[in-house]
């Protein structure tokens, strides 16, 4: 296999644990990482603390907007109550883009009960607001935070991607291996329902059991089906 080039991200919300966690594993494969937050001062010191972690400058700071706007694929990792407003802000530069969107529908305090939107699935409801000049993808909603950050492990815990662009799936299976995850093509858009919903059931898991990080993992498969 020919080695994935380098690209330019953005993950927006990349202040939070989930979105600092996964442009920290894509900065130390990398990868350029622009991170994007409504409070830009928040957005330069997480890339600071991203770059003392990996040793190089691979990491920057921004609004959401300007972040969007300079990246090649943009990552969106922001809670749920802020996932449509944040696309409604950037929607004009993720046109010709892929977006990838990790949200998942969670309605505090009853986070370990699933509460998908109507419709059925936070990401589809994205893919139906910024039409179809942006490829949206679903993954990662299943991988916990903890995890990321251990840079140089591998995760144990598979990634579902769900998209309609089948070359769009494929970019993000990559992005995935590049940040030490195994993932599979999981179907069309609308399949996302499941990984949304997996989330809940998980975090009841970790309840239920005294543990942090439970995930899912995918069986039966050849080797090669993660090769994209």
């Amino acid at each position: 296999m020919h080695p994935e080039p380098k690209q330019k991200i953005a993950v927006l919300g990349g202040t939070g644990k989930e979105g600092s966690g996964l442009a920290l594993r894509w900065a130390h494969a990398g990868h350029h990482i622009v991170i994007g937050s409504r409070e830009p001062a928040r957005a330069q010191a997480a890339a600071a603390a991203i770059n003392a972690r990996v040793g190089v400058d691979r990491a920057e700071g921004t609004g959401n907007l300007a972040a969007a706007q300079s990246s090649d694929v943009v990552v969106l990792t922001v809670p749920y109550a802020a996932q449509l407003p944040t696309l409604e802000e950037v929607k004009t530069a993720l046109i010709g883009k892929i977006l990838v969107d990790v949200t998942v529908p969670l309605v505090p305090p009853q986070v370990g009960r699933v509460q998908l939107p109507d419709g059925g699935s936070a990401v589809v409801k994205a893919q139906a607001m910024l039409g179809s000049g942006v490829r949206v993808v679903s993954a990662f909603q299943n991988v916990s935070a903890e995890l990321l950050i251990e840079i140089g492990h591998a995760i144990d815990c598979d990634v579902l991607v769900c998209g309609d662009d089948r070359d769009a799936r494929a970019q993000v299976i990559a992005l995935a291996r590049d940040a030490g995850m195994r993932a599979f093509h999981a179907g069309p858009l609308a399949n996302s329902v499941v990984a949304e919903a997996l989330t809940s059931v998980l975090i009841t898991l970790n309840r239920q059991y005294k543990v942090k990080h439970s995930g899912i993992a995918i069986t039966g498969l050849p080797a090669e089906a993660t090769d994209g």
